[in-house]
């Protein structure tokens, strides 16, 4: 199993031949922010079988993005987005997409069985205001996947810790964990570097790759408490340290591959 990380939460996750792409963000700028480390993602990150999208912030259902995928991709989303968000259904009907609406508990099963094994994706609950800001309904859930093939991968998405985290995943061999944002401050529901050493805790993977961290930041706050953009990864590996000795830790630069259990 190999996992991409083309930066802040999109990641390619390779299993048993099926390729998944976490809430693809291929974009330069997005309103405020702008794309500080890494380069834009080349056309082969939008290849995919399947794309999980967590929830409706645009920096995690993020249309243009969206429209680069090939016709006929799979998209997962929160049940409910097309409703929230309109953009989404014209862009699916121009670019081909086949949008499935998933909510926790629900399973879906990825690979055509003849070039791959197939893998599953579990939908599992996640802790955030997952509406489309700033002003969207809150009629879709916040959603983390377990894709589970040769391994079981967890993908949170945007969270806080909760209670039934741990039951809810179950047992993972990798876990791919938010450790920052793209600004100065995390608001509630949202996992720092120490959060996610905690959540690592109680996971218990064998691995765990940081994510959501160092790529965006907004424009013209470049001096604005410069270690939440810089120190997340690092600080999320002395914090799993530890809280989670057992557990490997990888940091993958922009657009690395890594081999995992």
């Amino acid at each position: 199993m190999e996992i991409t990380w083309w930066g802040h939460a999109t990641c390619t996750v390779e299993d048993s031949g099926v390729r998944l792409l976490t809430d693809p963000l291929f974009a330069r700028r997005l309103a405020h922010l702008r794309r500080r480390r890494g380069a834009v993602p080349p056309p082969e990150a939008a290849v995919a079988d399947a794309v999980l999208v967590s929830h409706l912030h645009s920096d995690h259902l993020h249309l243009p993005s969206l429209a680069r995928l090939a016709r006929g991709t799979r998209l997962l989303v929160p049940r409910g987005a097309p409703r929230a968000v309109p953009g989404l259904v014209r862009t699916a009907a121009v670019r081909g997409l086949v949008v499935t609406e998933v909510a926790p508990g629900d399973t879906v099963a990825v690979g055509d069985g003849v070039r791959s094994s197939g893998v599953r994706v579990r939908v599992v609950s996640a802790r955030h205001d997952g509406r489309r800001l700033p002003f969207g309904p809150r009629i879709a859930p916040a959603l983390g996947y377990v894709i589970e093939g040769a391994s079981r991968t967890y993908f949170a998405g945007d969270t806080g810790l909760f209670d039934s985290m741990a039951e809810e995943v179950g047992p993972v061999d990798v876990a791919l964990l938010p450790v920052g944002g793209w600004g100065p401050n995390l608001g509630p529901g949202h996992l720092d570097a120490a959060g996610a050493a905690r959540a690592l805790a109680l996971l218990a993977p064998a691995a765990a790759v940081p994510v959501h961290w160092g790529t965006y930041w907004p424009i013209g706050m470049d001096a604005v408490r410069p270690h939440e953009f810089h120190a997340p990864g690092e600080e999320f590996v002395r914090c799993a340290r530890r809280e989670a000795p057992k557990v490997a830790v990888r940091v993958p630069s922009h657009g690395e591959r890594v081999r995992l259990p």
